[in-house]
């Protein structure tokens, strides 16, 4: 999941004593006991049980459906959506960089043709292609992507305003991460799952299926101080102290805590996951009782004021330069630099070909050329501005950035991409007639930071 608002955040959300609250779709197709639920106007999909699929040895017929040619028909054989669910497809290591990769585009066919070396059911692996096949199942059983089918059934009861979530080059929700909602909608779904699928006296989910999917179907290591080696679900992740979560990359965690009756929700861009769930279980786990705690006025003010208080860290230095007059306006030039043997094209994962900053009594703007696409991030000087940019995303995203002179003749500008674990900073020092560019992330799947970049004046 990608689940993030902008700031960063944590909720925590206690069961209620009253009327319990909403929603979920039953994604429960072969491989469990729970009844489907089938979507209006849609010919319904049946689905075998799992005791009938296990004693006739069936396959599942939703991967049957993509499997056309004859080399691949003895996966689809053994695979089940189950396996799909649990990461437990057999693979030796996640299949989402092969399928990002794929050359057509068809990334249910990259998922099929890649060797399993596993026998289907028997060895964990953490699998986001797999989670992606189930939302390609979705779409092909009832011809809805994954994000409309869960509208009415999940997000709407739940109150999930506006979600949006990534698509495959062939307009399949990627499924298993590029989902954006806030801090407060991830603390409701978790509630959902604490209240056993019930929201607001309606049941949306079976128990069955809920009791199922959060239990552990498979082993995935032996360390008992690890919350990443309790066992594995149906998308959901067994923690020590008898909690269960569902998490993205960076910190984006929705904890269930049933024997607490509590759910905790976080939302964060650190590269620190462990670190961050060890917070709860020294911090917020102790605090939890089954008691009423007594009214505190004082102590609820004081959360309140600090709440209004929390900022993202700004760049240190001054709103302004005498420098700026001297490069606002002018465009540079980024090229490999042959006698520099440390820097290469590669080095530059943008693939920045020109760079221009406006510098302004208010801010700033920075236009970059990259692969022959124009993106363009407008800062504030001494308050973040919210806009938009391409810069650094596959579309247009929601941004708030802010930019201050480190130095004299160096500039820095932090962007905070809204709804996601990510930001970048651009650090510019200009020189005569040139500038250095360094391209900063705070989190990455890889290098957080390439090469610095030199360009010159044009």
């Amino acid at each position: 999941m990608r689940l993030s608002s902008f700031p960063p955040a944590a909720t925590a959300v206690g069961k209620p004593k009253e009327a319990p609250m909403t929603t979920e779709e039953a994604l429960t197709k072969e491989g469990t006991n729970a009844e489907p639920i089938a979507p209006p106007s849609v010919p319904r999909v049946e689905a075998l049980p799992r005791s009938t699929l296990e004693a006739q040895g069936m396959p599942s017929a939703a991967v049957l459906a993509f499997v056309d040619d004859a080399e691949r028909r003895a996966l689809g054989l053994a695979m089940r959506v189950r396996y799909l669910l649990s990461m437990s497809t057999g693979h030796d290591q996640d299949t989402t960089g092969s399928l990002r990769a794929a050359a057509d585009g068809d990334w249910v066919r990259a998922f099929l043709a890649l060797p399993v070396e596993h026998a289907p059911g028997t060895h964990f692996v953490y699998n986001s292609g797999a989670t992606y096949l189930v939302s390609a199942i979705v779409q092909k059983a009832t011809g809805q992507t994954l994000l409309d089918f869960l509208g009415p059934r999940l997000f709407g009861p739940l109150g999930i305003a506006a979600p949006t979530w990534g698509n495959s080059p062939q307009g399949i929700n990627v499924g298993g991460w590029g989902l954006s909602i806030t801090t407060e909608d991830i603390a409701r779904f978790g509630l959902l799952y604490l209240q056993g699928g019930e929201w607001g006296g309606t049941r949306l989910l079976p128990a069955a299926w809920v009791a199922e999917a959060t239990s552990a179907q498979v082993a995935n290591g032996d360390d008992p101080d690890s919350d990443w080696a309790q066992g594995y679900g149906f998308q959901f992740w067994r923690c020590r102290h008898g909690a269960y979560r569902g998490d993205g990359a960076f910190g984006q965690f929705c904890v269930v805590l049933s024997a607490q009756e509590a759910v905790v929700a976080i939302t964060a861009g650190s590269g620190d996951m462990s670190g961050l769930l060890g917070l709860v279980w020294e911090h917020l786990l102790p605090a939890l009782g089954p008691g009423v705690l007594p009214a505190d006025p004082a102590a609820q003010d004081a959360l309140r004021r600090r709440l209004a208080a929390l900022s993202l860290p700004a760049p240190a230095g001054e709103a302004a330069s005498p420098h700026a007059a001297f490069v606002s306006g002018r465009t540079f030039a980024f090229e490999t630099n042959a006698e520099d043997e440390h820097q290469t094209k590669a080095d530059d994962e943008y693939q920045i070909e020109t760079a221009r900053w406006d510098f302004g009594p208010d801010g700033a703007a920075v236009t970059v050329r990259a692969a022959g696409v124009v993106h363009r991030i407008e800062a504030g000087a001494s308050a973040w501005r919210r806009g938009t940019t391409t810069f650094g995303a596959e579309a247009a995203r929601p941004v708030g950035a802010r930019g201050a002179w480190a130095a004299e003749d160096t500039y820095v500008l932090t962007a905070y991409f809204c709804e996601t674990p990510y930001a970048v900073t651009l650090t510019a020092c200009f020189t005569d007639g040139g500038v250095q560019l360094d391209i900063r992330q705070n989190v990455s799947f890889g290098p957080t930071a390439g090469v610095p970049l030199t360009g010159r004046v044009l």
